[in-house]
């Protein structure tokens, strides 16, 4: 059953490395504690259940708010205000070619891709961006060492995306 313990801990130590929410981790520190309690008592299943059981609640409910908040401050990290106010005004990087609302790319953004679009022509990809606007689903991005214009306050587009009124 060591074996089974170590095998859990190690494949929640590799999803943790992966998602970073430090809840993983302590799923991995149970399985890691239940094992050490196989060492001792092999046959005692159900109190190594119990360990995992308690160490991982323990972690995530007590320590997980402070490994979080030390992780993200020291990363620089902030919490977002919503969509609109949380990504206009960030930085990210194109991961493909992005062009006008008929060419659509993608940019990589807090760990996670996006769509995106520009009134800027064309931006090549691997290069830093700002996200000026948020339509729909889609990013509206200007090159971030091209000085881009003022960041649009007006967040009332339809679902859609659109801001002159039509359907897209």
């Amino acid at each position: 059953m060591i074996f089974a313990w170590l095998v859990v801990g190690i494949l929640l130590l590799l999803f943790e490395m992966h998602h970073l929410a430090f809840y993983a981790l302590f799923g991995a520190l149970g399985a890691f504690a239940a094992a050490i309690v196989a060492g001792v008592a092999s046959d005692a299943i159900a109190l190594q259940a119990g360990v995992f059981i308690v160490v991982s609640a323990v972690g995530v409910t007590a320590v997980r708010p402070y490994v979080s908040r030390a992780f993200h401050h020291h990363r620089g990290g902030r919490v977002a205000r919503g969509v609109h106010g949380g990504l206009v005004g960030e930085e990210g990087l194109t991961l493909d070619e992005i062009g006008d609302a008929h060419s659509l790319g993608h940019i990589r953004l807090a760990g996670e891709r996006w769509l995106a679009t520009t009134d800027a022509g064309r931006i090549e990809a691997g290069r830093k961006v700002l996200v000026m606007d948020v339509r729909g689903t889609t990013l509206v991005v200007y090159p971030s060492d091209d000085g881009p214009p003022a960041i649009e306050t007006d967040h009332n587009h339809g679902a859609d995306g659109a801001t002159d009124g039509s359907t897209q």
